[in-house]
């Protein structure tokens, strides 16, 4: 299991060997450090936490341990490791991978993860918080058709919603598809291809569209 923070840098394109454009999203990916090792004995799960941009100001005691400006969590799911065979070669590294995260000597708590865990060609799964739309209508929040094609019988009502419940139960039934706030909601993207990767700049070219805005903060897990 590889996980990773970033920040959105920008979109760009590369050429590959064929003279195909790919589009691709810049991010810089660490250098993290891992701040907490959880483990099934004491906390009831395994996971490990990372911290990302160490704050520039000076940290209070009171702050202590609280030195980064993201820390995030990954845990290792028991559904996911048995859900592997043990004679694949994915179960064997799975559970090396495991082994050695997870029975770290407390002294290497402060260990470095930066972007030579993954390779060229590696897909990865992109976490993040979707740009924030605001109050949107049902045409552009849901994809509703609207009555833009009429000709006949309306008149300021090409974009509104028309009927949105039944005359029994004589309500709005819980879900229905409305206006209202659209976007800034946490968005995964999966199957994602790493097509380059610049170890001395911390820079992974990911192919296609990540969620978010510039500048904002990616959990990427391979």
């Amino acid at each position: 299991m590889k996980f990773i923070l970033g920040k959105k840098l920008g979109m760009s394109q590369v050429f590959d060997e064929k003279g195909k454009v790919i589009p691709i999203t810049l991010v810089e990916a660490g250098p993290c450090y891992i701040t907490q090792i959880k483990k099934k004995d004491k906390n009831g799960y395994e996971a490990f936490q990372v911290g990302f941009v160490k704050k520039t100001r000076k940290i209070k005691k009171t702050e202590k341990g609280k030195e980064f400006k993201y820390l995030r969590e990954s845990r290792i799911v028991e559904e996911d490791k048995s859900s592997l065979t043990p004679s694949s070669a994915k179960a064997d590294s799975a559970v090396e991978e495991t082994s050695s995260l997870f029975h770290l000597h407390p002294a290497s708590r402060d260990s470095v993860i930066d972007v030579s865990i993954f390779q060229e060609g590696d897909k990865v799964k992109v976490s993040g918080i979707s740009k924030g739309k605001g109050f949107q209508g049902a045409v552009k929040r849901w994809g509703f058709k609207g009555r833009a094609s009429a000709t006949h019988g309306t008149k300021h009502e090409h974009r509104t919603l028309g009927s949105v419940g039944t005359s029994f139960p004589e309500r709005v039934i819980k879900g229905k598809k409305m206006p209202g706030r659209m976007g800034h909601g946490r968005a995964t993207i999966k199957n994602l291809e790493i097509v380059k990767i610049d170890k001395e700049n911390n820079l992974l070219a990911i192919k296609g569209a990540l969620p978010g805005p510039n500048g904002s903060l990616l959990e990427i897990q391979g």
